[in-house]
């Protein structure tokens, strides 16, 4: 076992967690769009003191009444300490690098509602409250591997979406679902910046039959309590079977297709960011193998454990006969 320790995210740059090559191909598209500094945490003139409290306000949210579903829990690893979790976040509307949990307190949560439409029976538009009190909440403990290769554990508590396939009732031709991000270029990255061509607002995509995958789940909560909005708060997908990139943060509409949407990863580059997005070990990444991850545990230590990948992110006894 071989154990990398780093110091907080907050107080390092992006490059010295991420290795360097990585980190920038990642993010090329961010490279004509976010001048020097711009993708940066906001930091740097805090103390640590400072950093860790504004942190812990982030985390310190409304308790969650929930039941915790013990057919989902993971034996061979740690849940990840929140505070690491709450700290290391993708969220691109808020900049490039891990550390933009304090860019992502701009995110205006309330009032926040959701559209579902398409082709259902029963279009709805739900509040965020809604959602909390009309299915029944519970706690599911998830892995998370982000394509990046690097992987946590987290408890997430919200409600499995085949609960809204129900509600809303698909029409016959529903192949797909495409979940559309909130987007504001005055709030995120700020007034006066353009994106350019960028596919704005993130959006994903599911068939109509990974949705109604046991696994497959709508977040409102994580730890306990409700979604900061570096998680992507109020609402996001959770497929812990692909990359963490599937995982749409901050929903405001979600839309049942006959044909499979565009999605934002996949439109930038369909050669590295596949629809599907399954976690498989054996194909590597065009620049990076997938054999293994950096597991973010709950040490007293930011720092990465070495852990083999599995198939489906272990989770192959649920869904391997959605692709067989």
């Amino acid at each position: 076992m071989v154990l990398f320790k780093v110091p907080p995210s907050y107080s390092i740059s992006e490059n010295l967690v991420t290795a360097e090559g990585s980190y920038w191909n990642r993010r090329k598209f961010i490279q004509t769009v976010i001048g020097a500094g711009i993708g940066a945490t906001l930091m740097g003139c805090q103390s640590k003191d400072d950093q860790y409290a504004e942190l812990k306000k982030t985390l310190d949210l409304p308790k969650l009444s929930a039941t915790k579903n013990k057919a989902f829990q993971v034996g061979d690893r740690p849940i990840t300490k929140e505070l690491f979790a709450g700290q290391y976040n993708n969220f691109y509307e808020f900049g490039g690098t891990k550390g933009i949990w304090q860019n992502a307190q701009n995110l205006p949560t309330k009032p926040w509602q959701v559209e579902v439409g398409g082709l259902v029976n029963n279009p709805q538009t739900y509040d965020i409250d809604d959602l909390k009190t009309k299915f029944p909440l519970e706690e599911r403990i998830y892995r998370f591997r982000c394509v990046e290769a690097w992987s946590m554990v987290l408890p997430w508590t919200g409600f499995p979406m085949r609960e809204l396939i129900k509600a809303v009732n698909p029409k016959s031709n529903a192949k797909f679902v495409s979940f559309s991000t909130y987007y504001d270029e005055n709030v995120t990255y700020g007034p006066g910046f353009h994106l350019g061509s960028l596919p704005w607002p993130y959006t994903e995509g599911l068939s109509i039959e990974e949705m109604n995958n046991d696994l497959a789940f709508f977040a409102l909560g994580i730890y306990g309590h409700d979604l900061p909005k570096q998680h992507g708060a109020p609402l996001r997908m959770v497929v812990p079977w692909k990359y963490g990139f599937k995982g749409a943060k901050s929903i405001v509409k979600i839309e049942f297709l006959a044909e499979q949407p565009k999605t934002y990863w996949n439109t930038l580059d369909s050669h590295e960011y596949k629809f599907e997005a399954n976690v498989e070990p054996d194909v590597p990444h065009p620049r990076w193998s997938q054999a293994t991850e950096k597991f973010i545990g709950n040490s007293s230590e930011f720092s990465w454990e070495i852990k083999e990948t599995l198939p489906y992110n272990g989770y192959g006894d649920y869904v391997g006969a959605l692709y067989s």
